[in-house]
């Protein structure tokens, strides 16, 4: 008994981060070097054309929150701009950050997004090591 229940809730465990990540684009970025006492990182998202209302959520793949980029006032097909989304300590593991972006259409369901929504996202370190 205790080995199907195991198994039931392993299987529901998987069913959902499958549909989690169906949502969004899971990507993993590499520091330089592990962080050190006194430094801090952050993530540099650079987004092209957007509408308003619609939204780039960040977050763990534990599920945790990192920020939600919603830009206003822009002009019909203007880039929207980078914007920077600092990390938490807990968010970097070694030498490395795992972050998924999921777009929230005005129009339909979450999802990735595209090529020309995310343009490029950088893993950036400031502040002064040991």
């Amino acid at each position: 008994m205790y080995r199907s229940a195991a198994f039931a809730l392993l299987m529901l465990v998987l069913a959902m981060q499958n549909a989690c990540a169906a949502g969004g684009k899971a990507m993993t970025l590499v520091l330089p070097h592990p962080l050190q006492a006194g430094e801090s990182a952050f993530l540099e998202v650079r987004v092209g054309p957007i509408r308003r209302g619609e939204e780039i959520k960040l977050t763990t793949p534990g599920g945790e929150r990192l920020g939600v980029i919603a830009p206003y006032g822009l002009r019909a097909g203007a880039e929207a701009g980078t914007f920077t989304v600092p990390l938490p300590p807990a968010a970097v593991r070694g030498d490395r950050v795992t972050v998924t972006l999921t777009f929230v259409p005005v129009d339909g369901p979450p999802r990735a997004p595209t090529a020309q929504e995310v343009r490029d996202v950088k893993l950036v370190v400031t502040g002064k090591g040991r």
